[in-house]
């Protein structure tokens, strides 16, 4: 497909669209020397193996294996075609791609892109209906007598779904959909006697988006006695609660910019907090946070703020998201507030300056709040009580890296129960131990450079195969070593696949092309060839390297083809003594094959 689009434009899209900012857009990257790391997308983990070189504009995960450029990075992630991935990064960047046969390519069915369009429809149906309509009055009304602007409500697409049973089904056909897909899919309610109705009819709409900013579903508040007072859209393949975060699209850069991102359990919290000017807000669908959600917040964001409401269900709901949070591997704070409050009365009673002053800004840890919540399970004026809780506590300090935090929370229960900071500290190591928590630091330490991994493991390997992987990874960065590479040693690699990158990278060259590693990885079509490539680019290797180093890999390769061609040769030669009764010629040829097998694992 891509074969339509010319090979100018894909480069122009490609150079016009840096990696690292792209990336940074699904992971939250670190600088670690040359190259950037975070964790991979791709496969779950919790100490970051995924690399990306802005140099090369490449990525590679030494954990799973996946590699490529930018645009193989937005194909696999997003599961888009070619095209969708290029189109992107094109609108991305300004770029306008030209017509081509190509543009109805989608790695979406077309039943998926009718749901889609008819989203899109309905979105801007809904906005029009409750900004500028009589019918959308009622909804209108709902929204500003909670202190939401104009401007909130464009920000948010904010709608309202016609009272008229059949309004919006009508309108979906005269735009040619098939009512049958707008019934499975949700939009539309059919009743037994085969009439239609709209699903959200009567209610104030939400639009929920993608990460992308595309409307994949809507969520419908009544704004009467209409039961259920929520109502969702379908699962489908295009909207998966447990995999959604509502306002992820608007809220992500703001996530980034502030290493921080709040969580929130309803809609209208996030926007009351978003007009308040507290930006890096998201929330969950109406149910418990899960941990599909947490690991996409993992990827972008260490630190997480939980701002529940403070009634009892929102107090256990925080408990619960906490330690899902955590076990993702992200920090965890706890916003306060007045007992009984949810997130958007606090704004519309204090203000938004004391809601981010006040409450967001002043979060606490999630020991502090870990404790308070403990402390209702038991009546500390009873002596058992007070050990147990004590015990329980030092349990989950135990679980906490920071000494420093650690000491904080022990001085308080040194203070609070009379007991002395030996004994606390000495009880707390003791959980330490038994937790294995100084091993897992070690683990964490073995990893926290994955360039250094590769390295080691690249040095288990025998020699010429280890040659061969230098030697190519400098062709990669330099055509005179390419062709220096071409005249001394041409495809007589060792490894089959090595044979196999030489000889794209021989044609690549003398199509005219510069170095240029993310443009190669374009090329190829194998996905496991491109992974190697991609790994082999990624490995260390110095600026400037001698003529003299070079010729040492060539030697190495050589000598290796050299002497498993005269094994070859010599086995042939044992089997025609063999067969011919001459034991001894046999015999002596099997000892030069032992001496040369030996030379060879000596070098290697």
């Amino acid at each position: 497909m891509s074969s339509q689009i010319p090979e100018e434009v894909i480069e122009e899209v490609r150079k016009a669209n840096d990696i690292v900012d792209v990336i940074g857009e699904y992971v939250q990257l670190k600088k670690q020397g040359r190259n950037y790391f975070g964790l991979c997308p791709f496969h779950g983990e919790k100490t970051p193996s995924f690399s990306v070189t802005q140099e090369k504009q490449i990525f590679h995960c030494f954990g799973c294996g996946k590699g490529g450029n930018v645009v193989t990075f937005l194909m696999e992630m997003e599961s888009f075609s070619f095209y969708e991935a290029l189109s992107l990064l094109a609108d991305r960047s300004g770029i306008k791609l030209p017509e081509t046969g190509v543009r109805n390519e989608s790695s979406l069915s077309k039943e998926h892109q009718d749901v889609l369009s008819a989203y899109e429809w309905l979105t801007k149906l809904y906005h029009h209906l409750l900004r500028f309509t009589k019918d959308g009055k009622e909804g209108y009304s709902y929204f500003k007598e909670r202190g939401i602007s104009e401007e909130t409500i464009d920000a948010f697409q904010l709608g309202f779904a016609s009272n008229t049973k059949d309004f919006t089904a009508e309108f979906l056909q005269k735009k040619g959909f098939h009512q049958q897909v707008l019934i499975k899919s949700g939009l539309l309610t059919l009743h037994e006697d085969n009439s239609v109705s709209d699903r959200f009819r009567g209610r104030v709409i939400f639009p929920i988006r993608n990460h992308l900013g595309k409307t994949i579903a809507f969520g419908g508040r009544t704004i009467t006695e209409q039961e259920p007072k929520y109502l969702n859209s379908s699962e489908s393949k295009l909207f998966q609660k447990n995999k959604i975060l509502y306002n992820f699209d608007l809220a992500k850069k703001h996530i980034r910019k502030s290493s921080e991102a709040v969580l929130f359990e309803g809609y209208m919290d996030v926007i009351s907090a978003y007009q308040a000017g507290v930006k890096n807000v998201i929330a969950t669908l109406g149910t418990a946070l899960t941990e599909n959600q947490a690991k996409l917040l993992r990827r972008y964001v260490d630190t997480i703020v939980l701002c529940y409401d403070s009634d009892k269900a929102g107090i256990e709901a925080t408990y619960k998201a906490a330690n899902i949070l955590r076990k993702v591997g992200c920090q965890v704070k706890i916003a306060r507030m007045d007992e009984g409050m949810d997130p958007d009365e606090y704004i519309e009673a204090y203000g938004g300056d004391a809601f981010q002053n006040k409450v967001i800004k002043a979060s606490g840890t999630y020991m502090s709040f870990y404790m308070r919540y403990l402390k209702k399970d038991y009546n500390l004026n009873l002596e058992g009580d007070r050990i147990e809780y004590v015990e329980n506590v030092l349990k989950e300090l135990a679980m906490i890296d920071s000494s420093v935090e650690r000491e904080y929370y022990l001085k308080e229960l040194s203070n609070e129960y009379n007991l002395s900071m030996d004994t606390l500290t000495e009880e707390i190591h003791k959980y330490r131990q038994n937790m294995g928590v100084h091993k897992d630091k070690r683990e964490k330490k073995r990893y926290t450079n994955s360039a250094i991994k590769f390295n080691q493991s690249t040095k288990l390997l025998p020699a010429f195969q280890n040659a061969e992987k230098q030697l190519i990874a400098y062709m990669l960065k330099d055509r005179s070593i390419t062709d220096k590479v071409q005249e001394e040693i041409g495809g007589a690699f060792n490894v089959d696949e090595h044979k196999i990158i030489a000889t794209y990278l021989y044609a690549f060259y003398e199509e005219g092309h510069s170095a240029d590693v993310s443009l190669f990885i374009e090329r190829l079509t194998d996905e496991k060839i491109k992974q190697s490539v991609t790994k082999i680019a990624m490995s260390p290797v110095f600026e400037n390297i001698s003529d003299k180093e070079i010729n040492d890999y060539i030697r190495i390769i050589r000598a290796e083809n050299s002497d498993v061609a005269n094994i070859k040769t010599l086995k042939h030669q044992q089997k025609a003594a063999e067969q011919q009764n001459d034991p001894l010629k046999a015999a002596q040829l099997a000892m030069q094959i032992i001496e040369l097998q030996k030379q060879l694992k000596n070098t290697n």
